[in-house]
């Protein structure tokens, strides 16, 4: 039989919903009853709220609306680290697949089969809920062209086109929640691309609906704070998968100003018989631009040996959360 007529049988999935709150409890019980409980493909459902140190009633309500496990936070961590918690707690209680809703009710329970469909079909890693910002009512033409601006920079650092990089509704295989890990502290939808690009998972998006929510963002103070911190973790999380390239364009210009110049003064110093009266400044600035490229290049060669050894570290990483999730899974005496 050719091999690529085989079907390898597929058991069900185990689907897990993870929802980040703060002080959401005139929304969240709205949430979690929007949760489909039975999807075709899906051995079961079970919902995961991770309680980021909520003042209000935020975990009563979850209770009552029917989440299956409350992860507590004592006191505010931030949603990057409550995002890594909740895929640790999944991946413990044996999570093929990971999905991550907001609490606010921006995001449809609805549209969780759709956006769990290419993970089922075997054809991506990571799926984006793309909000189709630019059809959005309530975004402002601004917010609209930042998000579409944005977008594209992270598409040119991950080499992967989402329409929607910040968008938060995502879901993840088990292998690409076993592979991530969020080092962030601010948030983790920029972070988790660029590395699900370097580390070879396939990522894609399907469109989904998206509602207004009027409350202020729990994330940020406001535009100019949010694109700052997206910026730096961009900057950062680039830098460690890719510096030869990051430190190689610093350094580019550097070494063409330094060589250009210190290149003029040789032939001018031949020109005039071996004699250098003057053109002080050319051999000041050649020499100190030639000096700068040539230590951020150093620089970006040193970084690269470091990023060698993350992706030791990395895979050292999986393989241990891999056995330990393993182990945890096989000792639980009861799924979620």
């Amino acid at each position: 039989m050719d091999a690529k007529s085989i079907t390898l049988p597929i058991r069900p999935s185990r689907l897990f919903v993870q929802i980040c709150a703060l002080n959401e409890e005139e929304t969240i019980g709205q949430v979690i009853r929007a949760i489909p409980r039975a999807i075709p493909g899906v051995q079961s459902v079970s919902v995961v709220v991770v309680n980021d140190g909520s003042t209000d009633h935020t975990v009563e309500e979850a209770v009552k609306a029917g989440a299956d496990l409350i992860v507590q936070h004592v006191g505010n961590k931030g949603l990057a680290r409550s995002f890594q918690d909740g895929l640790d707690v999944c991946l413990e209680y044996g999570a093929d697949i990971i999905v991550n809703i907001d609490a606010d009710g921006q995001y449809q329970g609805e549209d969780i089969p759709t956006l769990i469909a290419p993970i089922l079909r075997g054809q991506a890693d990571v799926v984006i809920g793309d909000r189709q910002v630019g059809s959005l009512e309530h975004f402002s033409p601004a917010k609209r062209l930042l998000q579409k601006l944005g977008s594209w920079i992270v598409q040119q650092a991950s080499g992967i086109s989402i329409p929607d990089a910040v968008s938060g509704f995502r879901a993840y295989s088990r292998e690409a929640a076993l592979r991530l890990f969020v080092t962030s502290q601010f948030s983790y939808t920029v972070q988790t691309l660029i590395q699900a690009s370097k580390l070879g998972l396939v990522v894609t998006s399907v469109p989904i609906t998206a509602r207004h929510t009027p409350r202020p963002s729990r994330l940020h103070r406001g535009t100019l704070h949010f694109i700052t911190q997206q910026v730096l973790i961009l900057l950062r999380t680039y830098i460690a998968y890719e510096p030869i390239k990051m430190f190689g364009a610093l350094a580019a210009p550097f070494l063409l100003v330094g060589v250009s110049l210190l290149v003029r003064l040789l032939l001018r110093f031949a020109e005039q018989g071996w004699q250098l009266p003057g053109n002080v400044q050319s051999l000041v600035v050649g020499s100190i631009s030639l000096a700068i490229g040539l230590l951020l290049l150093i620089t970006g060669i040193i970084a690269d040996c470091i990023r060698e050894n993350r992706r030791l570290l990395e895979e050292i990483l999986y393989r241990t959360r891999h056995h330990a999730c393993a182990w945890e899974w096989t000792n639980k005496k009861e799924v979620v």
